[in-house]
Protein backbone atom coordinates (compact mmCIF):
# COMPACT_ATOMS: atom_id res chain seq x y z
CA UNK A 1 0.00 0.00 0.00
CA UNK A 2 2.89 2.35 0.62
CA UNK A 3 3.98 1.96 -3.03
CA UNK A 4 0.70 3.52 -4.15
CA UNK A 5 1.01 6.22 -1.52
CA UNK A 6 4.52 7.09 -2.74
CA UNK A 7 3.30 7.34 -6.32
CA UNK A 8 0.56 9.74 -5.23
CA UNK A 9 3.07 11.84 -3.32
CA UNK A 10 5.37 11.95 -6.36
CA UNK A 11 2.45 12.93 -8.58
CA UNK A 12 1.37 15.62 -6.11
CA UNK A 13 4.90 17.02 -6.06
CA UNK A 14 4.92 17.27 -9.87
CA UNK A 15 1.50 18.94 -9.80
CA UNK A 16 2.70 21.33 -7.07
CA UNK A 17 5.73 22.17 -9.22
CA UNK A 18 3.47 22.82 -12.21
CA UNK A 19 1.26 25.04 -10.06
CA UNK A 20 4.32 26.95 -8.85
CA UNK A 21 5.56 27.50 -12.41
CA UNK A 22 2.09 28.62 -13.51
CA UNK A 23 1.91 31.01 -10.54
CA UNK A 24 5.33 32.45 -11.45
CA UNK A 25 4.20 32.95 -15.06
CA UNK A 26 0.99 34.53 -13.77
CA UNK A 27 3.05 37.02 -11.75
CA UNK A 28 5.02 37.93 -14.89
CA UNK A 29 1.91 38.37 -17.02
CA UNK A 30 0.13 40.44 -14.36
CA UNK A 31 3.17 42.70 -13.96
CA UNK A 32 3.54 43.09 -17.72
CA UNK A 33 -0.20 43.74 -18.05
CA UNK A 34 -0.17 46.49 -15.44
CA UNK A 35 2.85 48.07 -17.09
CA UNK A 36 1.18 47.99 -20.50
CA UNK A 37 -2.03 49.38 -19.04
CA UNK A 38 -0.14 52.24 -17.36
CA UNK A 39 1.73 52.97 -20.61
CA UNK A 40 -1.55 53.03 -22.55
CA UNK A 41 -3.17 55.43 -20.08
CA UNK A 42 -0.15 57.74 -20.03
CA UNK A 43 0.10 57.81 -23.83
CA UNK A 44 -3.64 58.47 -24.09
CA UNK A 45 -3.40 61.46 -21.73
CA UNK A 46 -0.36 62.72 -23.64
CA UNK A 47 -2.21 62.45 -26.96
CA UNK A 48 -5.23 64.26 -25.50
CA UNK A 49 -3.04 67.08 -24.23
CA UNK A 50 -1.31 67.43 -27.59
CA UNK A 51 -4.61 67.47 -29.48
CA UNK A 52 -5.97 70.07 -27.03
CA UNK A 53 -2.92 72.27 -27.66
CA UNK A 54 -3.41 71.69 -31.41
CA UNK A 55 -7.04 72.84 -31.10
CA UNK A 56 -6.01 75.90 -29.09
CA UNK A 57 -3.54 76.83 -31.82
CA UNK A 58 -6.26 76.32 -34.44
CA UNK A 59 -8.70 78.58 -32.56
CA UNK A 60 -6.05 81.27 -32.13
CA UNK A 61 -5.17 81.07 -35.81
CA UNK A 62 -8.83 81.36 -36.80
CA UNK A 63 -9.25 84.46 -34.63
CA UNK A 64 -6.10 85.99 -36.09
CA UNK A 65 -7.16 85.19 -39.68
CA UNK A 66 -10.55 86.79 -39.02
CA UNK A 67 -8.89 89.94 -37.65
CA UNK A 68 -6.54 90.02 -40.65
CA UNK A 69 -9.45 89.69 -43.06
CA UNK A 70 -11.28 92.50 -41.26
CA UNK A 71 -8.23 94.76 -41.54
CA UNK A 72 -7.93 93.93 -45.25
CA UNK A 73 -11.46 95.25 -45.77
CA UNK A 74 -10.63 98.70 -44.37
CA UNK A 75 -10.30 101.42 -46.98
CA UNK A 76 -6.76 102.75 -47.46
CA UNK A 77 -6.09 105.64 -45.12
CA UNK A 78 -3.55 107.48 -43.04
CA UNK A 79 -2.68 104.35 -41.05
CA UNK A 80 -1.99 102.22 -44.15
CA UNK A 81 1.63 101.52 -43.12
CA UNK A 82 0.58 100.51 -39.60
CA UNK A 83 -2.17 98.23 -40.94
CA UNK A 84 0.25 96.55 -43.38
CA UNK A 85 2.86 96.13 -40.62
CA UNK A 86 0.27 94.53 -38.34
CA UNK A 87 -0.95 92.23 -41.11
CA UNK A 88 2.65 91.18 -41.89
CA UNK A 89 3.27 90.48 -38.19
CA UNK A 90 0.12 88.37 -38.02
CA UNK A 91 1.16 86.51 -41.17
CA UNK A 92 4.48 85.53 -39.52
CA UNK A 93 2.66 84.49 -36.37
CA UNK A 94 0.22 82.35 -38.36
CA UNK A 95 3.08 80.68 -40.23
CA UNK A 96 4.89 79.99 -36.94
CA UNK A 97 1.75 78.53 -35.39
CA UNK A 98 1.31 76.26 -38.42
CA UNK A 99 4.86 74.86 -38.22
CA UNK A 100 7.48 75.60 -35.61
CA UNK A 101 10.17 72.89 -35.80
CA UNK A 102 12.51 74.65 -33.33
CA UNK A 103 10.07 74.26 -30.43
CA UNK A 104 7.86 71.48 -31.79
CA UNK A 105 4.80 73.55 -30.94
CA UNK A 106 3.43 74.26 -34.40
CA UNK A 107 0.17 72.60 -35.43
CA UNK A 108 2.05 70.29 -37.79
CA UNK A 109 4.46 69.14 -35.07
CA UNK A 110 1.70 68.84 -32.47
CA UNK A 111 -0.34 66.62 -34.78
CA UNK A 112 2.71 64.40 -35.39
CA UNK A 113 3.39 64.12 -31.65
CA UNK A 114 -0.25 63.34 -30.91
CA UNK A 115 -0.35 60.63 -33.59
CA UNK A 116 2.87 59.10 -32.21
CA UNK A 117 1.33 59.08 -28.71
CA UNK A 118 -1.79 57.40 -30.10
CA UNK A 119 0.39 54.73 -31.76
CA UNK A 120 2.21 54.10 -28.45
CA UNK A 121 -1.17 53.83 -26.72
CA UNK A 122 -2.47 51.38 -29.31
CA UNK A 123 0.65 49.22 -29.06
CA UNK A 124 0.41 49.17 -25.28
CA UNK A 125 -3.26 48.18 -25.49
CA UNK A 126 -2.42 45.30 -27.85
CA UNK A 127 0.19 44.12 -25.36
CA UNK A 128 -2.21 44.54 -22.46
CA UNK A 129 -4.86 42.36 -24.11
CA UNK A 130 -2.33 39.59 -24.76
CA UNK A 131 -1.10 39.74 -21.17
CA UNK A 132 -4.66 39.60 -19.84
CA UNK A 133 -5.35 36.47 -21.88
CA UNK A 134 -2.08 34.96 -20.66
CA UNK A 135 -3.10 35.69 -17.06
CA UNK A 136 -6.48 34.06 -17.58
CA UNK A 137 -4.82 30.95 -19.06
CA UNK A 138 -2.42 30.72 -16.11
CA UNK A 139 -5.20 31.18 -13.56
CA UNK A 140 -7.40 28.51 -15.13
CA UNK A 141 -4.38 26.22 -15.44
CA UNK A 142 -3.67 26.64 -11.73
CA UNK A 143 -7.27 25.82 -10.87
CA UNK A 144 -7.31 22.71 -13.07
CA UNK A 145 -3.97 21.45 -11.75
CA UNK A 146 -5.16 22.03 -8.18
CA UNK A 147 -8.36 20.12 -8.90
CA UNK A 148 -6.28 17.13 -10.04
CA UNK A 149 -4.76 16.84 -6.57
CA UNK A 150 -8.25 16.49 -5.08
CA UNK A 151 -9.91 14.39 -7.78
CA UNK A 152 -6.99 12.38 -9.13
CA UNK A 153 -8.18 13.00 -12.70
CA UNK A 154 -4.92 13.17 -14.66
CA UNK A 155 -6.55 14.94 -17.61
CA UNK A 156 -6.96 18.03 -15.42
CA UNK A 157 -3.22 18.42 -14.90
CA UNK A 158 -2.60 17.97 -18.64
CA UNK A 159 -5.24 20.59 -19.42
CA UNK A 160 -3.63 22.90 -16.85
CA UNK A 161 -0.23 22.35 -18.48
CA UNK A 162 -1.64 23.05 -21.94
CA UNK A 163 -3.20 26.27 -20.67
CA UNK A 164 0.18 27.18 -19.21
CA UNK A 165 1.77 26.68 -22.63
CA UNK A 166 -0.98 28.81 -24.20
CA UNK A 167 -0.34 31.47 -21.56
CA UNK A 168 3.39 31.49 -22.31
CA UNK A 169 2.56 31.84 -26.02
CA UNK A 170 0.29 34.82 -25.28
CA UNK A 171 3.04 36.38 -23.15
CA UNK A 172 5.43 35.95 -26.07
CA UNK A 173 3.01 37.53 -28.52
CA UNK A 174 2.43 40.42 -26.12
CA UNK A 175 6.12 41.03 -25.68
CA UNK A 176 7.55 40.29 -29.13
CA UNK A 177 4.67 40.59 -31.63
CA UNK A 178 1.66 42.41 -30.19
CA UNK A 179 0.26 43.13 -33.66
CA UNK A 180 0.58 39.54 -34.90
CA UNK A 181 -2.74 38.43 -33.42
CA UNK A 182 -5.71 40.74 -33.82
CA UNK A 183 -7.73 39.76 -30.80
CA UNK A 184 -9.69 42.87 -29.94
CA UNK A 185 -9.78 45.01 -33.08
Amino acid sequence: MSGGHGAVEGSNKRVALLISVLALCLAFSETAGKGAQTEALGANVEASNQWAYFQARTIRATVLKTADEALALLPPGANEAAVQAKRAEWGKTLARWESEPSTGEGRKELAEKAKASQERRDLALHRYHHYELASAAFQIGIVLASAEVITGIAALVFAGGLLGIAGVAMLGFGFFAPHALHLFG
